[in-house]
């Protein structure tokens, strides 16, 4: 989900939070424009978050083909890559996205110094305990996303190894974690969602009483996304290899950009890619893909029938 700023939001005129990839890039002007911030900070760091990744299939780009290939070197795909270093080339990134993770992310927001944090409802308690200002400051949105839509959602997993030779205790346990019941017990305790669409029901994640907390108001947010939400990066053995491929290209280009920019000493125009008549190289990459038995998932509620 979205937590903002409202008081940075308010100080550059923005009455609302952007709700698209497409608004964000116009907040993040604004926002600079008006009060000197950055609006978001987004990492290019491979080995962390996983966010610019999902940000291809929110804007209808797939990752790979049925083949298992790599699917974005077409032109929506470049388009992605477009976007991002072009956010970059205005100075609407912070420089330290090519090499600082998630946690950068947390920092700045926590010193005011950016206006948006993609996180959860469970993370309001930190940032009320480390930064009281800013917590009092912070409202709630919907995850920000592409022309889909979708909503990318963190799953936990429960998994019963091919080995092991206690499967049916194995397979009770799985079962009694994740009955309604149990699920609801653990999702209030642990401040997240839970995996069953009965538990999902329960008015503790649907009503939003008038004297509301922040995280009560954060975790309704959070749960109205279900419907729109999706493990968005595919299952594969290697995924963490197209992880890197696609951020080391989006570093390139940035690096580039930075580069160009530190030379000239002036802004460059967007569309730097392929802006001087040659073709950005974009990998073909082999993914092998993991088969995951879905009957056995099903069975232990952990994805939907």
């Amino acid at each position: 989900m979205t937590l903002y700023n409202s008081e940075i939001f308010q100080a550059a005129g923005i009455t609302e939070p952007p709700a698209t990839f497409a608004e964000l890039a116009e907040v993040a002007k604004q926002i600079k424009e008006k009060t000197g911030k950055y609006a978001f900070f987004i990492s290019f760091v491979p080995e962390d978050a996983a966010d610019v990744l999902q940000s291809f299939i929110q804007m209808g780009v797939p990752l790979v083909d049925d083949d298992g290939n790599a699917a974005f070197n077409t032109p929506e795909g470049k388009a992605v890559f477009q976007y991002w270093s072009d956010l970059y080339q205005q100075e609407l990134l912070p420089r330290e996205v090519l090499t600082q993770g998630h946690q950068q992310a947390i920092q700045l927001y926590q010193s005011g110094e950016t206006a948006i944090l993609a996180s959860g409802a469970e993370f309001l308690d930190t940032i009320a305990s480390n930064a009281p200002d800013i917590a009092a400051a912070t409202k709630s949105a919907p995850q920000i996303s592409g022309s889909t839509g979708k909503k990318n959602v963190a799953a936990m997993d429960l998994v019963i190894p091919k080995s092991t030779d206690v499967e049916e205790a194995a397979l009770k346990f799985a079962l009694y974690v994740t009955n309604d019941a149990n699920q609801l017990e653990f999702a209030k305790q642990a401040n997240v969602l839970p995996s069953t669409v009965t538990a999902m029901k329960d008015s503790y994640f649907t009503a939003v009483p008038a004297d509301a907390t922040p995280v009560e108001v954060a975790r309704a947010v959070s749960a109205s996304q279900l419907d729109d939400a999706a493990v968005l990066i595919p299952a594969m053995e290697d995924v963490k290899e197209l992880q890197k491929l696609s951020m080391t290209i989006c570093r390139r280009l940035c690096s580039k950009i930075r580069a160009l920019m530190r030379r000239s000493q002036m802004p460059l125009p967007s569309g730097i890619i392929g802006s001087n008549g040659t073709k950005p190289v974009f990998l073909k990459y082999r993914a092998s893909v993991s088969h995951v038995s879905i009957a056995r998932l099903k069975s232990l509620s952990l994805v939907p029938s």
